[in-house]
């Protein structure tokens, strides 16, 4: 992925309604149940910090983190929550600094170059059960749009996307030590698949 294209197109995304606001919501909901206030949060791909904003007061600290500058600079003029922290870096930074008890990744899954280190990762700064909470287009089903996204990328109006099945990132994440415990599609016509996982204890 690239920081200057996301840079590039900030004021737009940050100005862009929420296209499916049940969707959005009912995500907002299943992630809800799974915090607890004395959690500290980490969220990867933040963007604009909107999701960051809506959950912040559910635990005791929630750092939002983004490799875009210019998406950081603009969540840090419109979220005031006390207890969260924007930080500007790539996942491996984030994920470099500290450990966490819940780490989250929405639409973010899909677009990274390396999805199987990112989890390792993941499931690295993740303190004993840990949560990893996602939701992720998974597309590859959906042949027609990949000449419409080929064509923008070549316009340089989308960034790389990788065209994955549910039960494909699915089994990513039971590799990467983590155990399942919910999934829906928010969506579930895209599908836009929504899992929330545990890690597993190392033996």
């Amino acid at each position: 992925m690239s920081a200057a294209f996301w840079d590039r197109i900030a004021e737009r995304y940050a100005a862009r309604p929420v296209s499916d606001t049940a969707s959005y919501e009912a995500t907002l909901e299943r992630v809800r149940h799974w915090l607890r206030p004395e959690m500290q949060v980490l969220e990867l791909g933040c963007g604009t910090g909107s999701t960051a904003e809506r959950l912040a007061g559910d635990v005791s600290q929630f750092t939002a983190s983004d490799f875009s500058a210019e998406m950081i600079r603009i969540a840090e003029s419109r979220c005031e929550a006390a207890n969260l922290r924007f930080l500007c870096a790539g996942v491996g930074d984030a994920l470099g600094g500290g450990s966490y008890d819940a780490v989250m990744a929405f639409n973010l899954l899909h677009l990274l170059d390396d999805l199987e280190g990112c989890l390792s990762q993941i499931h690295a700064t993740l303190g004993k059960c840990g949560l990893f909470l996602s939701k992720t287009p998974c597309v590859a089903g959906k042949w027609y749009l990949r000449p419409a996204v080929w064509g923008l990328q070549k316009l340089g109006k989308a960034p790389s996307v990788r065209f994955l099945r549910p039960a494909q990132l699915e089994t990513a994440i039971r590799e990467a030590g983590f155990e399942i415990l919910e999934t829906g599609g928010y969506p579930a016509k895209l599908p836009n698949h929504f899992v929330v996982a545990r890690k597993r204890p190392t033996t």
